[in-house]
């Protein structure tokens, strides 16, 4: 009886791990691409849920049409595959780039044209991705249809798609952002799509009928690609002086933030994400008001919490009573720390607060902190940005006053800033009602910001305020006789029925983003 020999393994041929590792590229591309409208959308518009949430949707229906408009194609399918390719490394690595010079350009009126041109973008970059995967199986069946069952087809080309989205959706936030930036990010990805498209001129050349015009367009958009890679640097700070006004002295992204500092004849202005958060020549109406009527209420406090603040201007306030011995800034960007501590001309605006002695830093999320660490404080200071989405929200949530009330002391007072009673009325009594659920009090009052408008805080304690403390000397703004009023509501301001904000529903978030999007309407 003969032995049976075994067969040899089917060789893989080139242009069969030419296409797979093109589906790889291809989803970490189209992510990108999906990832970067949505952060854009939020940096530029306004940082919301509402930002991401249309762009992603935008996107996957879009995907569903290209996918539906590829039953017509039926000839030439690598070339009509190599056309797309280099259609979507100009349009989607470009995209970023396009938005960033719209809004530069655009008056601050025409938002609606920005809106339009931006989910135009959307469409026809998940139009052509929603293309790409059923020509590539397709161009798989049809080239090696004796490797591949229809099952094992559609596993072989899915696996690497979700490989190449999870690759992505881990590099976007941890490396390609902190260290490319968005515009050299796109510029980046759409030079992989034109390299999938010159690796696949190389390997199905037999096949290429204008195979001369087809090299002359992949090496006409890996130039223009080239080019746009070295100039955004250039693009980017033009945009920003535009969109600024000021001259920019500060232009830098963090892991967690774009940080930009401008400085003009009015004074020095802190931008996060394209949010005000400070203009030198009002901060201290509001880090005064945000600080000391809770220290006043203590009388003598030694130990201040402060929660937020990186650029070093409540803790400044907190250091004017004498009677602190240790204060802990828990921030999360350790960059923003460095920036006005080490910055001379930032450090200038808190004093050197954040080189002081009494001061310790702790670079963490202030959720997580609280909730694994087990110390009290006489005095917490809370000075976050405003809830615009829920990455903030939880920190205005009854979840997380319940930690502030762990960390109070019996007779401690906690400050909190809380949006404006009058543009966000609605809002400022949710945070009120959110403290008194928890079972602490909340003591609201409001001060005029020029920068900002009338904008509100709450000082939340187990026991009622004290006014008998003279404020420290040296202050700006507060005063012990213009104390009192400020705890005054007029009628436009006052109380409205709210529920409180819950880590559940995060009702605050929606509640925000409905009243302050009136104002730019």
């Amino acid at each position: 009886m003969s032995a049976v020999l075994p067969q040899p393994a089917a060789r893989i041929a080139p242009g069969e791990v030419a296409l797979l590792a093109a589906v790889f590229v291809i989803a970490a591309c189209g992510l990108v691409y999906e990832l970067a409208a949505g952060a854009l959308a939020s940096y530029l518009l306004g940082d919301s849920v509402l930002q991401f949430s249309t762009v992603i949707g935008v996107y996957l229906f879009a995907m569903g049409i290209g996918s539906w408009l590829s039953r017509l194609i039926d000839r030439q399918l690598v070339a009509q595959f190599l056309k797309i390719e280099l259609l979507l490394a100009v349009v989607g690595g470009l995209l970023p780039a396009a938005l960033f010079v719209a809004h530069g350009s655009l008056p601050a009126s025409a938002s609606g044209a920005f809106r339009v041109l931006l989910y135009t973008l959307v469409l026809i970059v998940g139009m052509l991705v929603g293309l790409e995967i059923p020509l590539v199986m397709r161009i798989l069946k049809r080239h090696f249809s004796e490797r591949y069952a229809l099952k094992e087809l559609v596993s072989q080309v899915l696996t690497f798609d979700y490989l190449g989205a999870l690759v992505v959706a881990v590099a976007f936030p941890l490396l390609l952002v902190p260290h490319l930036g968005l515009l050299r990010t796109g510029v980046f990805f759409g030079l992989l799509n034109a390299l999938v498209a010159a690796w696949t001129l190389i390997v199905f050349r037999a096949e290429l009928r204008q195979w001369r015009w087809l090299v002359a367009a992949t090496l006409g958009v890996i130039v223009l690609l080239a080019g746009a890679m070295f100039g955004a640097a250039r693009l980017t700070t033009w945009a920003e002086d535009r969109f600024y006004g000021d001259n920019v002295v500060v232009r830098e992204s963090s892991d967690y933030q774009r940080i930009v500092v401008t400085s003009g004849p009015s004074g020095v202005r802190l931008f996060l994400n394209g949010n005000l958060q400070f203009h030198s020549r009002d901060e201290y109406r509001y880090h005064e008001t945000l600080v000391h009527p809770a220290m006043l209420a203590h009388g003598a406090p030694k130990s201040v919490l402060v929660l937020g603040g990186g650029d070093g201007m409540a803790v400044r306030e907190v250091l004017k009573h004498a009677s602190v011995e240790r204060v802990t800034l828990v921030e999360l960007d350790p960059h923003m720390i460095r920036l006005f501590r080490d910055k001379p001309m930032l450090a200038a605006l808190n004093g050197n607060a954040l080189a002081s002695p009494k001061l310790t830093t702790v670079n963490a999320d202030a959720f997580t902190w609280l909730d694994t660490n087990r110390e009290v404080f006489d005095v917490i200071v809370i000075d976050f940005p405003d809830p615009t989405n829920f990455s903030i929200g939880k920190l205005y949530s009854t979840t997380f006053y319940r930690l502030i009330d762990q960390h109070l002391a019996a007779s401690g007072f906690a400050a909190v800033q809380t949006t404006s009673p009058l543009i966000a009325r609605h809002s400022f009594w949710t945070v009120v009602a959110t403290i008194e659920d928890v079972g602490l009090g909340a003591t609201p009052y409001h001060a005029h910001v020029p920068s900002f408008g009338e904008w509100g805080f709450v000082i939340a304690s187990r026991r009622p305020l004290r006014s008998d403390v003279p404020p420290p000397a040296g202050l700006r703004f507060l005063t012990r006789e213009g104390l009192p009023s400020m705890f005054q509501f007029p009628p436009d301001m006052a109380r409205v029925p709210a529920e409180p904000n819950r880590l559940s529903d995060q009702r605050l978030v929606h509640v925000f983003e409905e009243e302050w999007g009136r104002v730019h309407e």
